[in-house]
């Protein structure tokens, strides 16, 4: 066969010149030479390629039976054959312009003409009796570039006839429905899976395609067999040598299975009725999870923990389906809960502690580390996410179709507690980064790297949380506050308090709204669903949500009191805040210096305590500051001067205290301490009024506060509250900007009157 003559076809199809010949011409130079075994098409096993002069033969017989050239140019062509062309180049040229054949014959881009064209000869081509007998046939070559273009080629030729013909390649479906019942006595299903998936994919982007009965003619007649094979290929054991190299067999069938999966997960979304091969990962999700614990190669686990990751956030297939897709359809709710079920079964089995995750770190350019790189080699981070992901996603199904607290209650508590100890035994924390003291902070130190993950994983807490809440409060008409506190404990316990999951956040992004502002606005992300339903919940739970920040104040290092000295005729005060938060299972946290607030260089030394004792008044009590207006800087910004009554609390205050601070720092700590003191006392009644929002300043103090210090100690400043409101009221800022400008890409009315409201309630809490 002229090679230069199809080069000259390649240039003309790739620049989308007109193919100025007859039809039959450019369609006999498409025909493959292939020798077959005698004993049928289907028996490939003696196939061979032709050699040069076998192709000028064969393609001496091919153009005579043509009517389109003349003798006159098969002679002249013949004259120019170039005699050294390989024969394999030559054959992947024609499995190469088949290829591209379809692709510019089914494009809308491509000019009408020239797709007329383009489909008359792919036609004349599917005529040629032993087409696809000689594509299968390549598929089983040793020749493995030979083999991946032949699946290619194959799987256009089979779509194109489903897109202009309506109809199904015989000799394909019969080939596929052999090599998948045979298995596993024929181990070699790798190529028929590609081929498969790759019609699939093809189906799938076609946009002018009525896809539903596309796909219905395509898979009706491998339902029953694919899911057969689905038994079949997981069910094998893997405990043998060969399962564990990734370039075994076994593994090569098991990559292009999961493939399979993917692709029939995102069909599934243009049936009204799924098919059984379509539901099978679903209902039969315990084989994946074996697999997943097997001995198999840490590379397929990884492609199985992906595809279940895909699964249950409803995006399989993203690079092949265009748009939205959802796989809500009259079975999702029944297929979701028995995955739902299966999953949380083997995580309370201990499933997790089967999963070794990756222990080499990813180096750029290579997989090791270069010779004195003290960088430690951590957990796979995306393995460690999607399985994170995979386990608060069937926990969130599992909530939303749970009936009562009882149903869900055991369950989530133990699933909760193994994922907590999965983190816990994975997440290294660098030597520079401070312990985790909380359960809570897990989750944003699991996918602070990861965006559209961690508000999904974020979202889920979130709404299990307000699942759990409602059906607790069904059950009871009033609760008491032991229960309430015992809610509260189970929270922060489990690591799953909405209030404190959003304040972490906003600490590991310094309080950045322009970072919010990014989330919102990108669509890769849910964070606008998140935070929406989060603002609802601030906008109704706005003490739980100042408790949290007085707890961060005093117990996660925004500040720490000068000294913890009770009169002794004093009862110990408690409230709701210190049972949950103080108590809450959590690391020891160490007794250090720790900054007053992030923008001024003023220490507080906090006072160690033994069990249930307090430190003597003769213990280290001091106060260093660099600038003496540091101080007097952060007391100011956290208040709201909005009258004449606090600005002369303010310059009283700022006076006494600066008198104070003039003195010698040598052997007056005790006085600074007083003056201080009596400065903060003086506030203190005024800071009670500002924690709740005015309907509740009625209410309890003790009950709602986080534990108020005595006279004789330092009011811990609101810190966190501040900060925390102060970069939601930006984020509206910033909206409402983009919004006047026509800038913002979506209408952000009513996530502006969440914000506004929020605001409202802020300035409450901070007003006199």
């Amino acid at each position: 066969m002229k090679m230069s003559l199809l080069q000259q076809m390649y240039k003309d199809i790739l620049a989308g010149v007109p193919l100025a010949k007859e039809n039959r011409y450019y369609a006999s130079f498409l025909t493959l030479c292939i020798e077959q075994s005698p004993e049928g098409d289907e028996l490939c096993d003696r196939m061979h390629l032709p050699s040069t002069e076998d192709g000028i033969r064969s393609h001496q017989d091919a153009m005579s039976d043509t009517v389109g050239p003349t003798a006159d140019d098969v002679s002249c062509d013949l004259a120019n054959m170039n005699f050294s062309s390989c024969p394999r180049e030559v054959m992947l040229l024609q499995l190469t312009l088949i290829k591209m054949l379809v692709d510019k014959a089914v494009s809308e881009e491509t000019e009408f003409s020239t797709r007329q064209k383009y489909c008359e000869i792919l036609i004349l081509l599917l005529k040629e009796p032993k087409i696809s007998s000689k594509l299968i046939c390549l598929l089983s070559s040793c020749d493995r570039l030979l083999s991946h273009m032949a699946s290619k080629s194959l799987a256009s030729l089979v779509y194109f006839q489903l897109k202009e013909e309506n109809a199904l390649n015989v000799t394909w479906l019969s080939h596929s429905l052999k090599t998948l019942l045979e298995f596993p006595m024929c181990t070699q299903v790798a190529e028929c899976l590609w081929t498969l998936t790759a019609i699939i994919k093809d189906i799938l982007k076609d946009e002018t395609l009525p896809k539903a009965g596309i796909l219905k003619k395509l898979l009706s007649p491998l339902d029953d067999v694919l899911e057969g094979f689905y038994n079949s290929i997981l069910l094998h054991h893997f405990d043998s040598h060969l399962c564990t190299s990734p370039y075994s067999e076994t593994a090569n069938n098991l990559i292009s299975f999961t493939d399979l999966l993917e692709a029939l997960l995102a069909s599934r979304t243009e049936l009204q009725l799924p098919l059984k091969c379509q539901r099978v990962l679903f209902l039969k999700v315990s084989y994946v999870l074996n697999v997943i614990s097997s001995s198999t190669h840490y590379f397929i686990k990884k492609k199985f923990i992906m595809l279940l990751k895909k699964c249950v956030l409803c995006k399989s297939g993203e690079d092949t389906v265009s748009g939205s897709q959802s796989l809500r359809n009259p079975y999702f709710y029944e297929d979701m809960l028995a995955l739902s079920n299966a999953v949380l079964q083997v995580v309370n089995l201990t499933w997790l502690d089967q999963i070794p995750l990756g222990e080499k770190a990813s180096y750029f350019g290579s997989s090791e580390a270069l010779p004195g790189d003290n960088t430690q080699s951590g957990s796979d981070q995306t393995v460690l996410r999607a399985i994170s992901l995979v386990v608060l996603k069937t926990l969130e199904f599992k909530f939303q179709n749970s009936a009562t607290e009882a149903e869900i209650k055991e369950v989530f508590q133990s699933s909760m507690s193994q994922l907590l100890t999965f983190w816990r035994s994975h997440m290294k924390c660098s030597p520079q980064s401070h312990p985790v003291v909380h359960h809570c902070e897990w989750l944003s130190l699991v996918f602070i790297e990861q965006d559209d993950d961690m508000w999904e994983a974020a979202k889920a807490l979130l709404l299990s949380y307000l699942k759990f809440d409602r059906l607790r409060r069904d059950a009871a008409d009033n609760l008491s506050q032991k229960e309430e506190e015992s809610w509260n404990f189970l929270t922060h316990a489990s690591g799953y308090n909405p209030h404190c999951i959003f304040l972490f956040f906003l600490e590991k992004i310094a309080f950045d709204s322009t970072v919010l502002l990014d989330f919102l606005i990108s669509s890769e992300t849910c964070f606008l669903e998140y935070l929406v339903r989060y603002l609802k919940l601030l906008r109704e739970d706005w003490h739980q949500f100042v408790n949290v920040c007085n707890y961060f104040d005093t117990k996660h290092g925004t500040c720490q009191p000068v000294s913890s000295i009770k009169p002794p005729h004093q009862e110990k005060q408690s409230c709701m805040s210190d049972v949950n938060l103080q108590n809450a299972p959590c690391e020891p946290e160490p007794q250090t210096l720790i900054p007053l607030t992030s923008s001024h260089s003023c220490l507080v030394f906090t006072t160690e305590q033994g069990d249930n004792e307090v430190a003597e008044s003769n213990q280290s009590k001091s106060l260093i500051c660099n600038d003496s207006t540091s101080l007097l800087g952060s007391l100011q910004s956290l208040v709201n001067y909005d009258s004449s009554e606090d600005s002369e609390l303010e310059s009283v205050g700022k006076e006494c205290l600066v008198n104070t601070l003039k003195m010698p720092l040598n052997n007056e700590h005790e006085t600074i301490s007083e003056t201080v003191c009596s400065y903060t006392d003086d506030m203190q009644n005024k800071l009670k009024s500002q924690m709740l929002p005015l309907k509740q300043k009625g209410c309890n103090a003790s009950s709602s506060l986080a534990c108020i210090e005595p006279s004789d100690n330092i009011v811990p400043l609101k810190i966190m509250l501040y900060k925390s409101t102060k970069c939601l009221e930006e984020l509206q800022n910033a909206i409402s900007r983009l919004q006047r400008r026509n800038l913002f890409p979506y209408n952000p009315s009513a996530l502006l009157r969440l914000l506004s409201h929020v605001e409202k309630i802020s300035k409450s809490t901070n007003s006199p």
